[in-house]
């Protein structure tokens, strides 16, 4: 049963963490959000914490036999501050940062 939960986590992990990349390093943003983004690197930055509590998640909540509360609390807090992150990137009160198209 973890498979059907661990395959999904990981790939969505994955999105997450090649688009949080591309947003740091390029400066681009999936389409859909090109308006809302102010900040793109931080906005980056956010998507890679959460591709990180994912990643913790599964491995401590799927793959890890037995796993304890505070490691779900802890995955939870990453994925809470990494969209808190991606939420305060998308405040205005700044022009877009990067290369990236408008």
């Amino acid at each position: 049963m973890s498979r059907y939960l661990v395959i999904p986590s990981v790939l969505m992990a994955l999105l997450f963490a090649a688009s949080g990349v591309a947003a740091i390093t390029r400066g681009w943003v999936l389409p859909w959000n090109r308006r809302s983004v102010r900040h793109v690197r931080l906005y980056g930055w956010g998507q890679l914490v959460v591709a990180f509590s994912l990643c913790w998640q599964v491995v401590f909540g799927l793959v890890i036999s037995r796993p304890g509360v505070r490691e779900w609390e802890a995955g939870i807090a990453l994925m809470l501050i990494g969209f808190i992150v991606m939420a305060v990137s998308q405040l205005a009160g700044g022009d877009r940062q990067g290369s990236g198209t408008p």
